[in-house]
């Protein structure tokens, strides 16, 4: 018999974003002081430096100040912590975060490691980790944060729902896996090692996926009606930009998804911005 189709929504990260885009600004135009940030890319990765200029764009639309420190690639681990230090003690600065990922030298997890928790807007130090760790968060990552919001569009009450993550990292896997468990779901972590991922991920009400594995979700995976996030981001030999979920195939099968590009990558930017904001109003001890 032939599958009977169903309405498929698009969740539009970008119409989102914009969306919040204008309520922050708005609240930054009632501060006394502009807030400000620090983005500092060392090196020249060419993807880090597209990523840092569409923050600073966005960050001068909102009216926040945003200062770009790019660093020699063979700046060692030492100098850079010792840089990042002088910007937790300087009290012009709001918020931090280090473009990832850093030259081979350097140690990621010193590097953030060394960022003041409270000025750690992309929220990947441990303090942020733990917090959210006990539901009791103060800067969440960006990105986990950005597929909540686009989750939350679509799926208003997520207690007892079944949610697989498949990624396990610091920056997108286990948060993710923890905010959703603060949201009452059900959820199952799977990760590149899981045997029968098909096999679990059918069972899932929502799935976010975060591996980096072109189309590695089929329509064989997803049960009917069911709520996906894809946070993969993969350039194929075409150049074509696709995800983790193969997009095309999930159109009249599930609720809705999230498109590669247009999907979770804007909406991870505008809540770095939140985060900023949150960030300002500790530090400048604002309700």
């Amino acid at each position: 018999m032939r599958e009977k189709k169903i309405k498929t929504k698009i969740i539009n990260g970008k119409k989102t974003a914009l969306k919040i885009e204008e309520t922050l600004k708005k609240e930054v135009a009632a501060f006394t002081k502009k807030p400000k940030m620090a983005v500092i890319l060392v090196g020249d990765n060419p993807a880090g430096l597209i990523y840092v200029s569409h923050k600073k764009k966005t960050a001068e639309r909102i009216g926040i100040e945003a200062q770009i420190y790019h660093l020699s690639p063979v700046m060692t681990q030492d100098a850079l912590i010792a840089f990042i230090q002088e910007l937790n003690q300087n009290p012009s600065i709001h918020g931090i975060i280090v473009q990832l990922p850093l030259p081979a030298h350097i140690n990621e997890n010193s590097i953030l490691n060394a960022i003041n928790p409270e000025k750690d807007i992309d929220g990947l130090h441990p303090q942020n980790l733990g917090r959210l760790f006990i539901d009791q968060p103060r800067l969440i990552p960006c990105t986990p944060l950005a597929c909540l919001t686009l989750l939350k569009s679509v799926c208003k009450n997520l207690t007892g729902k079944t949610a697989v993550v498949v990624g396990r990292s610091r920056l997108v896997g286990k948060p993710m896996a923890q905010l959703l468990l603060n949201e009452q779901c059900t959820v199952i972590q799977a990760h590149s090692k899981t045997k029968n991922l098909k096999k679990i991920c059918a069972i899932a009400d929502i799935i976010v996926s975060a591996t980096g594995h072109a189309e590695l979700i089929r329509k064989s995976y997803v049960k009917k009606g069911a709520v996906l996030i894809d946070v993969g981001i993969i350039r194929l030999a075409d150049k074509k930009i696709t995800g983790d979920i193969a997009f095309n195939e999930m159109i009249g099968h599930a609720k809705a998804v999230t498109p590669v590009p247009g999907g979770v990558g804007p909406m991870t930017v505008i809540m770095l911005m939140k985060n900023l904001i949150s960030a300002y109003r500790t530090i400048e001890k604002i309700n």
